[in-house]
């Protein structure tokens, strides 16, 4: 699993769970954007990457596992 945080200006982690991808984060300017497959609500920039891993894991569905976040 990949969970280092990176001081990269542009930046997208897919994260991989057990059927697949189920979520993207993006790195703004002013932080990073959660993204879940097939999910049109607005979610809020999160002030780290770390913050933005935990909002998306706490967004799956319940008894879903830990994704794996990859750098792409």
């Amino acid at each position: 699993m990949n969970d280092t945080t990176t001081t990269t200006k542009n930046g997208t982690w897919v994260a991989f769970g057990d059927a697949g991808a189920v979520g993207s984060i993006h790195r703004m300017e002013d932080g990073y954007l959660v993204r879940l497959l097939g999910d049109e609500q607005v979610r809020p920039v999160y002030p780290s990457l770390e913050v933005a891993k935990s909002a998306l894991v706490a967004a799956l569905p319940s008894g879903s596992g830990r994704p794996e976040f990859r750098e792409h």
